[in-house]
């Protein structure tokens, strides 16, 4: 059978670059499975984008698919057919379930020679060409993107407008249609250098089309292309830019033909703070600024140009124009902003609403004093570092209201810290407003003082708090103000050592919003409560931990992150080091829970109890002593290996023991023994969640 290679391409208008990339990958895997499912045997399957097409390769694709011939055994002929030889219910469902009548059933013996009514479904095989097209079709229709639009009269949508496609087998065009156009051997190139249309003559030779088209199929290959350019441009100048991945890979799905062009501005403008300059050339414009080799930012930034190379100049002088007119606007929002101090602006905070339900900015602000308050007063900071602690926290959402934040949002917290230092504020203070926000997204830096840590920490645990006192904490499927990534953060803060407890935390945020808005103060600081245990158990896992040590220690209402993490990670430790004794212990203490009965209380009368109950008793009020101690110097390991010692008197309890005495008194008692013994973990663990089922 003859092989020969597929490509479709789907030509559009440019496309979002994020999108792209998932859609390009996620092509070749839908691809090959419905390549697969159709019986079409194929070899290597392959995808690459460019912003204005995604293109499909497949190597080795047959003439046709496979037949297909599909015996499937039924019910016994007894069952099958009734004693007049008519067919029964059964036969008819056997038959309408594989697509046949019932006079085409067959019969025949299996092999074990019972005799059995058979149904022979066959496909005969089908031309290559004929199946491809609804195939494809249906790839295309099943590409999905975060947003699709519609455009013309049609009703059809996709992440841009689609405007030409490419569908070749060989030298052989396959005729798909899709959005009203049908495919055929012509592509275009690139918008600016290869503006007329070009014909395919086959698959085999359609990407040796590149330089003709100027464009450079796979996003790969474009992305190393740049970092060479930009090497050389680094090897010229004696400067390195700072290329983050987010930003490089998006300025990859920005250009077909890229050419890595050096840009100025002018030096005056490096006196305005420097993240407004990276923030405008990297967030606004996709540009990568240059730094000098003492770590200073350098005039000179890198354009990656989708034009003409041959008009680099006139490119270069454009780009430089827009930086120039937007870092012009900078200074004079700077200027303008420090012309009164950043204490002046808290109080317009009060025009800035944080949520209909709770109030404004300068509410919040109130609410995180009391919250940084006390923490403060657990963590035991005094004079002047308290003092920088609350300053902070005053001030951090102040620069929210000044003109450069208006106009450059992702600095929040930034401008505020360098406003501050304007404003004769201390360093530790400028340092704390400036690292509020920390941290942003999952493995970005925290604060770097304390006054940061506080002040991250009452602004984030506000936020949770008062989304759920207000009734709005997420969903599965919304979280607007963030409030998961929120707790992430707090808990990270909370596990750098940070001596404040998250009880403390939630409770001060609790009765600061008790004094603004009605709410059920009980109920919601027991769902924030479970709200941050959840997320714990999240860390926890994403850590490596068994989920049955999580589930163990949470079960006893533990919360804190610090306890919580380093007890799941000694019980762990625990059971790895000796399996077999915890795995006793778990199934004896599962056995003493079931059959304890906290009505009785735990007073134990020694005047009823025989040798094994005494022993047992004596070493549950030494665990209970050893847990006490070892929990108020927070060593869980020392904890648990209180815990374990029960092991061997709670076997031989049970062993010679008969809790369930006829005898009323001795009865109780022993119940009574075992409560004391449950009692002991009550603090620890729920070892119950780790027996072996």
């Amino acid at each position: 059978m003859t092989k020969r290679t597929l490509v479709f391409e789907i030509g559009t208008e440019e496309m979002p670059s994020a999108p792209l990339y998932a859609a390009t990958k996620k092509l070749a895997a839908q691809a090959d499975e419905a390549l697969t499912n159709a019986r079409l045997a194929h070899g290597e399957v392959k995808t690459c984008s460019s912003p204005r097409r995604i293109i499909l390769s497949v190597a080795d694709v047959a003439d046709a698919t496979d037949a297909l011939e599909q015996r499937s055994k039924g019910p016994s002929v007894k069952i099958a057919f009734d004693a007049d030889g008519n067919p029964t219910k059964a036969a008819m469902g056997f038959a309408r379930g594989k697509g046949l009548d019932v006079s085409q059933l067959e019969r025949g013996t299996d092999e074990k020679g019972g005799e059995y009514v058979f149904a022979v479904v066959s496909e005969p095989a089908q031309p290559a060409v004929e199946i491809l097209p609804d195939l494809l079709a249906g790839l295309i229709a099943g590409i999905s993107w975060p947003r699709s639009q519609r455009w013309g009269s049609g009703h059809v949508t996709f992440v841009r407008p689609i405007r030409w496609l490419v569908c070749l087998l060989g030298d052989e065009v396959v005729p798909v249609e899709y959005a009203g156009l049908m495919a055929g051997r012509t592509t275009r190139g690139h918008r600016v250098l290869c503006p007329e249309p070009v014909e395919v003559a086959s698959a085999e030779t359609f990407f040796d089309h590149s330089d003709e088209l100027h464009v450079i199929y796979s996003a790969e290959a474009r992305a190393d292309l740049i970092r060479k350019q930009v090497a050389r441009l680094e090897e010229q100048t004696g400067l390195k830019a700072y290329m983050p991945k987010k930003t490089f890979d998006e300025v990859v799905n920005l250009v077909e033909w890229p050419t890595a062009l050096l840009c100025h501005f002018d030096e005056e403008f490096l006196q305005v703070p420097p993240e407004i300059i990276t923030d405008e050339l990297l967030e606004n414009q996709r540009y990568f600024p240059m730094y000098r080799e003492d770590g200073m930012l350098d005039n000179a930034f890198v354009v990656v140009s989708n034009g003409n190379p041959t008009c680099s100049k006139t490119i270069a002088d454009g780009n430089e124009r827009v930086v120039r007119a937007r870092l012009s606007d900078a200074a004079f929002f700077v200027a303008e902003d420090e012309h009164q101090p950043l204490e002046s602006y808290v109080e317009g905070l009060s025009r800035v609403v944080f949520h209909e339900k709770l109030g404004t900015v300068y509410e919040k602000v109130n609410r995180m004093g009391a919250i940084a308050q006390a923490a403060c007063e657990e963590a035991g900071f005094e004079g002047q570092e308290r003092e920088d602690i609350l300053r902070a926290v005053r001030l951090c959402k102040a620069d929210l209201i000044t003109s450069a934040v208006v106009e450059f949002t992702s600095l929040q917290g930034v401008m505020g810290g360098h406003y501050a230092l304007a404003s004769g504020e201390n360093e530790a203070v400028a340092l704390g407003i400036t690292d509020h926000y920390r941290p942003r997204f999952a493995g970005d830096d925290l604060p770097r003082n304390d006054a940061g840590k506080i002040a991250a920490l009452a602004d984030k645990i506000d936020t949770i708090c008062g989304m759920f006192a207000a009734d709005e904490g997420p969903t599965g499927s919304s979280d607007p103000f963030a409030v998961r990534r929120s707790a992430i953060g707090v808990i990270n803060i909370l596990l750098s050592g940070l001596n404040v407890s998250l009880a403390t935390l939630i409770s001060a945020s609790l009765a600061a919003y008790a004094e603004q808005i009605e709410f059920d103060l009980a109920a919601t600081e027991q769902t924030v409560i479970e709200f941050f245990r959840t997320r714990l158990e999240v860390i926890a896992h994403d850590e490596g931990f068994a989920a049955d040590a999580i589930q163990a220690v949470t079960a006893t209402g533990m919360f804190e992150p610090v306890e919580t993490l380093a007890r799941i990670k000694a019980l762990d430790n625990a059971r790895s080091n000796d399996a077999d004794t915890f795995d006793d212990l778990a199934t004896a203490y599962t056995r003493a829970a079931n059959l304890a009965d906290a009505t009785l209380g735990t007073e134990v009368d020694m005047s009823l109890v025989d040798e094994s109950e005494k022993v047992l008793a004596e070493a549950v009020d030494v665990a209970n002593f050893e847990v006490e101690k070892a929990l108020e110097v927070h060593d869980h390991e020392r904890a648990i290996d209180a815990l374990a010692a029960l092991r061997g008197p709670i076997d031989t309890f049970f062993t010679d023991v008969l809790v369930m005495d006829e005898d009323e008194a001795i009865r109780a008692n022993r119940l009574r023994l075992l409560n004391k013994f449950v009692a002991v973990f009550g603090n620890v663990a729920d070892v119950s969640k780790m027996a072996r089922k």
